[in-house]
């Protein structure tokens, strides 16, 4: 399995060639490749992002079956299944790079900035679950001059959101907190722009010369 570092740099080039216009070969299986994918896989990096349509992984890094292991939900947030799934990969696939991965004009995100704006009470309560996740990582956004500039609020808030689940991913696991100190596992954040298809890598990264 390669390490995080390299496996960081392969979904830079990847979202560079999505960003462009272009696809490598290499994400398009022939039957022996998929036959081969049937007896195991060794997925390279892990990412939990969110569900919306317009941001499918596999797709925006320009990867292929195999490659990575997706865990999606809506916001991105990190509930303990989510958790649990990120511990499967690292210690079932040597998996060494994790990366939450948010996006602009999240619709979970701009949720919960409405909610605590003008609170109403008939969201759901699995709705009510996903913005409670949310909202501690945003609500201090709101006692800033953000508040009055809508736009910067939301990229914000995307960000502070996305930092949240990192911290929650390192944090939360003495599975995962032991293969940081030990074994190599970096876990990253990113915010992937709807306007541009690029992904930036915006905490977490290591530094580099």
């Amino acid at each position: 399995m390669i390490n995080a570092v390299t496996a960081l740099e392969h979904l830079r080039t990847g979202n560079q060639r999505f960003a462009a216009g272009l696809r490598s070969p290499a994400t398009l299986l022939s039957h022996a490749q998929r036959a081969e994918l049937a007896a195991g896989q060794e997925p390279f990096a892990v990412i939990l992002g969110c569900s919306d349509s317009r941001v499918p992984a596999e797709i925006v890094f320009d990867q292929g079956l195999g490659d990575l292991f997706v865990i999606r939900v809506a916001g991105n947030i990190v509930a303990p299944s989510q958790v649990g799934s990120v511990e499967f990969a690292v210690a079932q696939f040597g998996t060494r790079l994790v990366v939450v991965l948010g996006h602009s004009q999240c619709g979970a995100v701009c949720a919960t900035v409405e909610q605590l704006q003008r609170p109403t009470g008939d969201q759901s309560r699995n709705i009510r679950s996903i913005v409670d996740r949310i909202r501690p990582s945003v609500e201090g956004l709101l006692a800033t001059e953000l508040r009055h500039q809508p736009e910067a609020l939301m990229q914000q808030a995307v960000r502070a959101n996305v930092r949240a689940s990192v911290n929650h991913l390192r944090h939360g696991s003495e599975l995962i907190e032991e293969l940081i100190e030990h074994d190599g596992l970096l876990i990253v954040g990113a915010e992937y722009s709807l306007a541009t298809g690029i992904v930036d890598f915006f905490t977490g990264v290591p530094e580099t010369g």
